[in-house]
């Protein structure tokens, strides 16, 4: 049994707090002459950092439609995050990823990035994936089909308009795997495959860091897709010892793009 130490969610939550006011201060200094660059979340400061199309939905010829799992002949695994709730956690799940030479997968609600238009730049700039993950993140297994479409469609316009994709990935929302309608919708929409996962942390449902992260260890092992959730305090505290738990093992933790190339 692999004992692992959790880092206390304070300390991490402060840390994360400490890089967005840190931000905040260097915004806010200068003669006072010059404007101030947009904030990180507006609509401006997307259009400022893009600085190249996005890359667009592709097949894996000898992949099912709905993936749930790379190749267990490799040590690498892929954690992938449904996209919502507070950005300051999602920044900080972010940097803290990437400190550890970790990249994600983000499948991203599209009423968020409405909200935080922004972070669809700064996920793509961190080396990261970014798919669709619906429009308002409803069952959307259990929509009539113009609804269904509606909520596959709206997304990807949005994923498109901010960074001229429609996104790597799809996966349907309040559901692990697509149900046979929906899979059509996405194939349609332009996503030859399906998303799912092979292990659950269940971050969901605030079982506190320590539990997400040995439901994680005692479930991963070479190809596996993670699902996990940004907006939860004990995703972040988490994380740091998934990804120094991973490394021990010899588990490299890379975009889905990466674990299936």
């Amino acid at each position: 049994m692999v004992r692992v130490t959790s880092t206390p969610r304070r300390d991490v939550l402060r840390a994360g707090a400490g890089l967005v006011a840190g931000s905040g201060l260097a915004a806010g200094c200068g003669t006072g002459r010059a404007a101030p660059p947009p904030a990180p979340d507006s609509p401006s400061a997307s259009r400022a950092g893009s600085r190249s199309v996005a890359p667009a939905p592709r097949a894996y010829p000898g992949q099912p439609a709905q993936i749930a799992h790379g190749p267990r002949t490799r040590p690498r695994v892929a954690l992938t995050f449904h996209g919502q709730g507070d950005p300051a956690l999602a920044r900080t799940l972010l940097a803290t990823a990437e400190r550890y030479g970790a990249r994600l997968t983000v499948l991203a609600v599209g009423t968020w990035l409405d909200e935080h238009p922004g972070l669809a730049r700064r996920i793509l700039d961190g080396g990261h994936d970014l798919g669709n993950h619906t429009q308002r993140h409803i069952g959307v297994n259990t929509l009539p089909e113009p609804d269904a479409r509606r909520e596959i469609t709206d997304c990807a316009e949005r994923l498109e308009r901010l960074t001229g994709s429609i996104g790597t990935w799809f996966r349907p929302s309040r559901a692990p795997a697509a149900s046979p309608l929906v899979a059509r919708l996405a194939h349609a929409a332009g996503y030859p495959h399906v998303l799912s996962y092979d292990v659950d942390s269940l971050d969901y449902t605030g079982p506190g860091a320590a539990a997400v992260t040995r439901k994680i260890l005692a479930e991963v092992r070479n190809g596996s897709v993670v699902s996990l959730h940004f907006g939860h305090p004990d995703t972040v505290a988490a994380l740091p010892d998934v990804l120094t738990e991973l490394g021990r093992r010899g588990l490299r933790a890379v975009t889905t793009t990466e674990l299936l190339s």
